[in-house]
């Protein structure tokens, strides 16, 4: 398949395709059958060359996917219909801004409804940066119905999201199994590129709509660094059109404002208009 194909392939994927070239040509080079290797190592940099040579193909970052209000309301739709689980699971991930890995992995011991959050363990969290969330009123309803629920299946501390499936009743959901959840969530709403992290990418982007600062979302999100976080919030088109307009209004009503103080000096003084 050519690189160029058009099917949009990821960039560890394009990635992945150039090593057997790489090391083959390595190879040719330890055989002195070349002088040297001509495919790339490295970042791709424009302009730059790493290690004396310049990476084949460019890497592009995509903005995060986040579904429309209607496409939300949909999915919710749907969600409605599910176990308790399913839908505590849809909520958390949505308030908390938690991980696939981050919200299959929570034990009992690290929720504190009195107060509403949850912790996320250093040893869960993809950069090993543990971090304290809230969760909503709503949520914390629906948290206490599975509890009550999953109290039927195990009294055990430990994970706190169970199977009820027969062959794996009452051992830790897998990460899998969440995602086969979701993804059929998303088909029967029509919402197909819904995922388990786009209630994530939701949650930072509406907390970006929110007026957050950067650092703030950063920390909620567990992000060591804010350019991280400015890969994963956006505004849509929408947003942005919303803005826009909003902002031509005001300059109108200014210009408008400006022109008639500026009529009023005009008769005030009497002036001669050529």
């Amino acid at each position: 398949m050519s690189i160029e194909s058009g099917v949009g392939l990821a960039n560890a994927t394009i990635e992945q395709r150039l090593v057997p070239v790489r090391l083959f040509y390595d190879f040719l080079v330890e055989e002195g059958l070349r002088e040297s290797n001509p495919v790339g190592r490295g970042r791709y940099t424009p302009g730059r060359r790493a290690n004396g040579q310049r990476g084949l193909v460019p890497r592009f970052s995509k903005l995060p996917w986040i579904p429309t209000e209607q496409q939300w309301l949909d999915l919710l739709e749907v969600a409605r219909r599910e176990p308790v689980r399913n839908r505590v699971m849809l909520a958390l991930a949505y308030d908390a801004a938690l991980r696939r890995e981050e919200l299959c992995s929570l034990p009992t011991s690290d929720l504190d409804p009195a107060h509403r959050t949850v912790r996320v363990r250093a040893e869960m969290t993809k950069n090993r940066l543990e971090r304290v969330v809230p969760y909503s009123a709503p949520t914390g309803v629906l948290l206490a119905d599975y509890l009550a629920r999953r109290a039927a299946i195990s009294r055990a501390r430990g994970p706190l999201f169970l199977s009820e499936s027969r062959r794996n009743h009452g051992q830790p959901l897998s990460l899998w199994t969440w995602s086969k959840v979701v993804r059929r969530l998303a088909l029967t709403a029509g919402v197909e590129r819904f995922s388990t992290h786009t209630t994530r990418h939701l949650c930072l982007t509406d907390l970006a709509r929110m007026g957050w600062e950067v650092h703030a979302i950063a920390s909620f999100a567990g992000h060591r660094h804010t350019d991280t976080t400015l890969r994963y919030i956006h505004l849509s088109g929408r947003d942005l059109a919303e803005k826009l307009k909003s902002g031509r209004e005001h300059i109108h009503a200014w210009r408008v404002r400006m022109l008639a103080a500026a009529g009023t000096q005009n008769d005030t003084a009497g002036g001669v208009c050529s």
